[in-house]
């Protein structure tokens, strides 16, 4: 996937960004965590980057947006369910913004131009969407979109769906933290381990050394 260049993007959106540890109580209490659901094509890959973002302490893949209870791989695959791939990103505001969670699915998790595709991947199963949670994330992501679009940042049209989250469905246990067991895959070769290089070399301050969350 190419990718555009990001540095102005980078500093522009990543104000809210805190990446230090914060000193702590003797007894702090524990910290209140939020969750973000993206779509970006294969789950896998998306997956992956957002694993290796500190203040992040899980990501589940798993299907959003369709109308079937329970759907399996095989249904959502051949695109008869109306689910988008999804991942189920668990974080620490505290660590890392949900903006900063926005800056890398624009700029290094997927391509938010290309419309029900990713990639060799083609249907509406692989489509870019921000389910959101909450007015305040709506809100946010919008805001995103807005400046994205304002900086002409990308040749072509954002396509991105930003919707209300329904149900969000686990996928199968071979999928979750899929590229870490098969990081020799030609389809992880090409198409996701870029992607980590990518994060590591775009956002070093983001970058946390994991086999999985």
């Amino acid at each position: 996937m190419r990718l555009p260049a990001v540095a102005a993007l980078v500093a522009s959106l990543t104000t809210a960004l805190v990446v230090g540890p914060t000193a702590l109580p003797a007894q702090a209490a524990k910290p209140r965590l939020e969750t973000a659901v993206f779509a970006g094509g294969c789950f896998w890959g998306v997956e992956a980057v957002f694993e290796h973002i500190r203040g992040v302490t899980r990501v589940v893949s798993g299907y959003s947006g369709g109308t079937v209870v329970n759907p399996g791989y095989d249904d959502v695959s051949g695109g008869r369910t109306g689910h988008a791939e999804a991942v189920r990103v668990t974080f620490d505001p505290s660590v890392v913004s949900y903006e900063t969670l926005l800056t890398v699915f624009f700029t290094v998790a997927h391509d938010p131009t290309e419309l029900n595709r990713q990639g060799p991947d083609v249907g509406t199963q692989y489509r870019s969407a921000i389910f959101f949670s909450s007015a305040e994330q709506q809100q946010k992501a919008a805001a995103a979109i807005a400046h994205l679009t304002a900086a002409n940042t990308y040749r072509k049209p954002i396509v991105t769906q930003v919707a209300a989250l329904g149900p969000f469905y686990d996928a199968e246990r071979y999928h979750q933290n899929y590229l870490y067991t098969h990081t020799d895959q030609p389809y992880i070769v090409y198409n996701d381990l870029p992607k980590l290089e990518a994060l590591r070399k775009q956002f070093p301050a983001l970058w946390e050394d994991t086999k999985g969350k």
